[in-house]
């Protein structure tokens, strides 16, 4: 389980807790699943069981909404049989998740079938399953149709179309980063000309003691970014003004997040969400799929709630009427397959989950928090950037260096997980 890059949870606050609702109330505390939740996700789960209370029946749910995420993490920290819920909905990479008050759960073939299997990184430790993924945060890129008539199908189109009308249409830059900033948001631009900071095999599983190609990224950088030893404009080192720049039409490509999308559609942007494309035809530079869940705790069992709790994961939580139901009103990008295509979700919310099918990886916080390689990933992203668009220094003696600091916190973080 593994730290959440946007910060999510950051330093715990005094709470106050409110208990949402409880749908048909029965006399026995041992039929009362209890849910909590944060302060967005509590009154949004609160309105889909308000809308539909026989998801596990026998049972009723009870929603107890915190103050903020900060809040809610605090007091999980600190949660007692007395006090604990059955079922806890939160950030799978969040260091803050205490193992000790969750429980694992078996899931079976035809639920874990609703998902990429990927998905359950941030919530397994050690091989065990400790809840469902219920939505993922991922970036996509959008596209300019004033400026430009089609997808591209390679970096290198974008790049061409860049120059041919950079003169023309005063462009400040080809493509730049919107939202997720230059670690999170730019890691699709890593990775499309090569460089990804953990390998997966056919398998999904890591790959440890190998990483990318630094000559191959480092080429890649030189060709198609570079002038010589300077920038040739098509991909800014910083995010600062993008989106400005962007919703201006001084830029036809940039990357963006869900939660950003409502101003671009206010300004007539076309949702025409889409991976960054990579060197190659047909193939995408991967993004990051930060993945939040519904887990199972430890109280659950104490309570005498555990088969009702388990339940209510699957019945509700996992499937696809669940996650439809519920991301209709909550607005995240389902992490259920069949959710993320129905046509009850938005246009944006579903862009944004097919660029992830297409494109997105777990969250590895144990791989990208390390140090061990003298810096973490968050630190080593951005310093690569600046380093060779703004300083000028070789591209390829550069990706040696963040080749090596990827690998050694890849290798690190292995017994972690």
């Amino acid at each position: 389980m593994n730290k959440d890059r946007f910060g999510f949870a950051g330093t715990a606050a005094a709470f106050a807790l409110i208990v949402s609702i409880l749908v048909a109330p029965t006399s026995s505390a041992s039929t009362e699943v209890i849910v909590w939740a944060d302060e967005t996700r509590g009154p949004n789960l609160t309105k889909v069981i308000a809308a539909k209370g026989d998801w596990v029946p026998g049972y009723s749910v009870k929603i107890v909404t915190f103050s903020s995420y900060d809040a809610l993490m605090d007091a999980f920290k600190k949660a007692t049989e007395a006090t604990g819920p059955d079922i806890f909905v939160g950030y799978g990479s969040d260091p803050g998740l205490s193992l000790g008050n969750l429980a694992p759960i078996e899931l079976s073939a035809s639920v874990m079938s609703r998902f990429n299997p990927k998905q359950f990184f941030d919530l397994t430790f050690k091989g065990k399953i400790y809840g469902v993924p219920l939505d993922v945060t991922n970036v996509g890129m959008i596209y300019n149709t004033k400026l430009v008539a089609s997808a591209p199908k390679s970096f290198g189109e974008m790049v061409i179309k860049y120059k041919s009308l950079k003169a023309s249409n005063g462009l400040t830059a080809g493509l730049c980063i919107s939202g997720g900033g230059m670690s999170y948001g730019a890691y699709s631009v890593f990775s499309a000309l090569g460089a990804d900071t953990y390998l997966f095999n056919s398998r999904d599983g890591v790959v440890y003691g190998r990483g990318f190609i630094p000559v191959v990224f480092g080429q890649n950088v030189r060709k198609y970014l570079m002038d010589d030893k300077k920038s040739n404009g098509f991909f800014p080192a910083t995010d600062q003004g993008c989106k400005d720049n962007f919703l201006a039409g001084k830029v036809p490509y940039t990357v963006i997040g869900l939660w950003e999308s409502a101003d671009y559609i206010a300004k007539g942007f076309t949702m025409n969400v889409m991976p960054v494309p990579g060197v190659k035809e047909g193939t995408y530079g991967k993004m990051f799929e930060g993945v939040s869940g519904a887990f199972l705790t430890k109280f659950a069992a104490r309570h005498g709630t555990e088969a009702g709790a388990k339940l209510l994961l699957t019945n509700f939580f996992a499937s696809t009427n669940g996650q439809v139901r519920y991301q209709a009103i909550e607005k995240r990008v389902p992490a259920e397959k069949g959710a993320r295509t129905d046509s009850s979700l938005s246009v944006a919310q579903r862009g944004f989950g097919s660029a992830a099918n297409l494109a997105g990886i777990p969250q590895i916080g144990a791989f990208l928090n390390s140090n061990k390689g003298g810096t973490n990933y968050w630190d080593s992203a951005p310093a690569y950037w600046t380093a060779v668009l703004v300083d000028g220094k070789d591209p390829v003696v550069e990706a040696s260096k963040l080749a090596a600091i990827w690998r050694a916190n890849t290798d690190d973080g292995k017994g972690k997980l």
